[in-house]
């Protein structure tokens, strides 16, 4: 069966909730708007780990703007995508990497604190800032946005189907916040992929994603379980990691598409 790029998700603020969307620029540090936004306390950047409510709070993209709501909030949020260049700027941690942070605004700080209850403040990723990853297989260097450690996740429908067949009660993709899902292929084939092409975009499967309890959040209600991760854990552990799914990394400067052919060019070695 032949493989296609069958969903694409954006997530501009890390953590909160995705966006599907039909086409997505490949940038530089990672898909367009894809996680350029972060929040953040005094100690470290928030994430759904410990604040499992950022699930609910849904995110919108205007022609110039995002509009984030919250269940917890009267009135939406809006954010300039592009803002004020004088901003302040501040230095950030995501896991080991330190990155440049440009303050976004009191009003967003202010929304974000009240609706989650915490203090926090709201970041956004400028142009200068050159926090990198690495790919495993290749050692090419590419910048990435605050997302976790790569600029995309890739994961395989087939993939998924099979955990399912798997688990008393399915779960959807959105459980694994992925940035590329496509269709074809046998389960966890993507584990073997090196480099492919996404149409006319090159890409690179760089290596395994090691899952957290993030994925045992259902993105509707921001409550936890303990699936898919305890049943994953039975079958897809290496060590102390549960894997599913594919860190990735792309040349810059192609636009891909819902639909696009996917041409595996090399493999590499199977972990598990």
């Amino acid at each position: 069966m032949s493989l296609q790029l069958s969903e694409i998700y954006i997530y501009p603020i890390k953590s909160l909730g995705g966006i599907a969307v039909s086409e997505a620029l490949l940038t530089d540090r990672g898909l367009a708007y894809d996680r350029r936004w972060m929040l953040v306390d005094e100690q470290n950047f928030l994430t759904q780990r410990d604040f499992p409510q950022m699930a609910q709070m849904t995110v919108v993209l205007r022609n110039d703007s995002l509009e984030v709501s919250s269940p917890n909030q009267s009135h939406n949020l809006t954010i300039p995508l592009f803002p004020n260049a004088e901003a302040p700027v501040t230095t950030v941690q995501v896991w080991g990497d330190l990155a440049t942070g440009q303050y976004v605004s009191e009003e967003a700080d202010a929304w974000f604190s009240d609706a989650l209850g915490h203090t926090c403040t709201l970041v956004y990723m400028p142009e200068g800032s050159s926090r990198s990853a690495t790919g495993k297989v290749s050692d090419r260097e590419q910048l990435v946005s605050f997302a976790d450690g790569y600029p995309a996740l890739l994961i395989g429908q087939a993939s998924l189907d099979d955990l399912n067949n798997r688990l008393d009660e399915p779960v959807p993709m959105n459980r694994f916040r992925p940035n590329l899902v496509f269709t074809g292929g046998e389960a966890y084939g993507e584990d073997l992929w090196h480099a492919f092409t996404i149409g006319e975009a090159q890409c690179w499967a760089e290596k395994p994603c090691s899952r957290c309890t993030v994925i045992t959040i259902d993105q509707s209600t921001s409550e936890r379980g303990k699936e898919p991760l305890a049943m994953l854990a039975q079958y897809r552990k290496q060590g102390n990691k549960v894997l599913f799914g594919q860190n990735t990394m792309f040349e810059a400067g192609k636009t891909i598409s819902v639909g696009d052919s996917i041409q595996v060019q090399t493999h590499k070695p199977d972990i598990l």
